[in-house]
């Protein structure tokens, strides 16, 4: 399986709302372990480790361009 990066996500807007909704009453550190746990409860539902890798290589990537 290779990692998706085209748009997947039926209503994108929705799911962004209803994500920024779980964090809205949490401090900065309690959203960061929200997101920390978030992620590793979806990086188990993929289960695939290729995948995790291509998608962590992705992020990191992103993040450098972010701050070129």
């Amino acid at each position: 399986m290779n990692l998706q990066l085209q748009p997947n996500i039926p209503d994108p807007d929705g799911f962004y709302q209803e994500l920024i909704g779980m964090q809205r009453d949490l401090d900065d550190e309690q959203a960061t372990l929200f997101q920390a746990r978030l992620l590793l409860v979806l990086a188990n539902h993929v289960g695939d480790r290729a995948v995790l890798t291509q998608a962590m290589e992705a992020a990191r990537r992103a993040g450098a361009r972010k701050r070129s």
